[in-house]
């Protein structure tokens, strides 16, 4: 443990009166997050796979994002064209450098301006990978690492996510339990987001503003084929 996390701790403990943990209670710490007990779902979230799929792509809408649905990885990069030219956006995109992304077949759209990583800010449309979809609540699962720049998700003015159906569980508590069971202990990633619609605020005098504090249009293009933009 570093110096300063255990300061904060021990701030922690003093102010609530306790002392540090024995061995015997942090075992019991370990035990219960090992265990990983599921809390109650809720009924919407206990669907059968197709239904799951078809709810998540419902509660995105609501939640003001767009979908778009394909069969096949190798047609993302025309999906993503046709979406581009329908809201008159420039055909510039910046990827995440994960392989299920810089893998697709963006040659047989020549007119794309491609580049990788990271962004300063200054790309306008990024296209990244998800780690999960919760149906829900039409809610997005990304989950950071050196292929997985987090600033691809909140800066560019245009957020389009690819989304693999056999990646959308039911309820946030499957999520975890995925991502945990998938990582395992230890190499957990740094970050975990979680996105649902475009960033939006009505904090100025109640009038809703879209990009607020993020991206204002969010596209899913959600695979209803083989495995795509996962982990």
């Amino acid at each position: 443990m570093t110096d300063s996390r255990a300061s904060v701790l021990g701030n922690i403990r003093q102010a609530l009166k306790r002392g540090a943990p024995t061995a015997e209670q942090r075992q019991q710490a370990a035990n219960r997050i090992a265990a990983g007990k599921t809390n109650l779902l809720p009924a919407r979230g206990q669907l059968e796979p197709k239904a799951q799929v078809t709810l998540f792509q419902k509660m995105a809408e609501e939640a003001a994002a767009t979908v778009a649905r394909v069969n096949d990885p190798a047609a993302i990069p025309a999906a993503i064209a046709d979406y581009l030219a329908r809201e008159n956006l420039p055909a510039r995109l910046r990827l995440s450098t994960e392989a299920d992304i810089t893998g697709l077949p963006w040659s047989t759209r020549p007119l794309l301006e491609i580049s990788k990583g990271a962004t300063d800010g200054s790309d306008e449309v990024s296209v990244t990978g998800s780690y999960a979809g919760i149906a829900e609540t039409g809610t997005l699962m990304l989950a950071s690492g050196a292929e997985r720049p987090t600033t691809l998700n909140f800066l560019p003015e245009t957020h389009i996510v690819v989304l693999s159906a056999d990646r959308v569980v039911g309820a946030l508590e499957q999520a975890w339990a995925r991502l945990r069971g998938e990582f395992g202990a230890g190499n957990m990633p740094r970050t975990v987001n979680f996105i649902t619609g475009p960033s939006r605020s009505a904090d100025i005098e109640q009038t809703l503003q879209m990009g607020a504090h993020g991206p204002r249009r969010l596209h899913i293009i959600l695979v209803d084929g083989e495995a795509a933009g996962g982990s």
